[in-house]
């Protein structure tokens, strides 16, 4: 589904439909935004085959999915390729993708997977590629609401250690 203050194209294949202003792309969990949004068509059909989304410095082009573990990704960019075909999303131009739970990663080029969470970054002589790995998330103590927590049964006949057995 595509939303956009203006339009003009054809729904024809091997066509390019250009969307401008306030631009929202939503492909199941996945939204695309940015300012401008060119949508070129498959040459055997109207399906969708890549689409490229340009913006300003002010409203860069921006990608958002959630992923089969419910952790969403985000990224910005300075322009945004989107291959339909085959679920890879190129972000270039000071690019960005933030994963939850897992990270961020920042540099001139990044190619995400969106299928299978697989990037890969290119600094393109303008700087480092940086990727910042979160730590593995603790889980977070059970609330206690007040009351101590009962012994299991079958630990009252336990020892309390190994040390405690007799000795031979």
């Amino acid at each position: 589904m595509v939303h956009a203050d203006s339009f003009d194209g054809y729904n024809q294949p091997n066509t390019i439909s250009t969307f401008k202003g306030n631009v929202l792309i939503t492909q199941g969990t996945m939204k695309l935004t940015g300012d401008v949004a060119k949508i070129y068509t498959a040459k055997e059909d109207t399906s969708v085959d890549h689409i490229v989304v340009t913006g300003t410095p002010q409203k860069r082009p921006h990608i958002e999915q959630i992923d089969d573990n419910g952790n969403q990704m985000t990224g910005d960019a300075d322009q945004l390729y989107y291959d339909n075909v085959n679920g890879v999303a190129i972000l270039t131009g000071n690019a960005y993708v933030h994963q939850q739970n897992k990270g961020d990663a920042r540099g001139a080029k990044l190619t995400y997977n969106t299928a299978t969470g697989y990037m890969v970054g290119e600094s393109g002589g303008a700087g480092p590629v940086t990727m910042t790995f979160l730590p593995k998330q603790k889980p977070l103590p059970t609330p206690k609401h007040g009351a101590p927590a009962a012994k299991p049964a079958s630990s009252s006949n336990a020892p309390a250690s190994a040390s405690s057995a007799p000795k031979e």
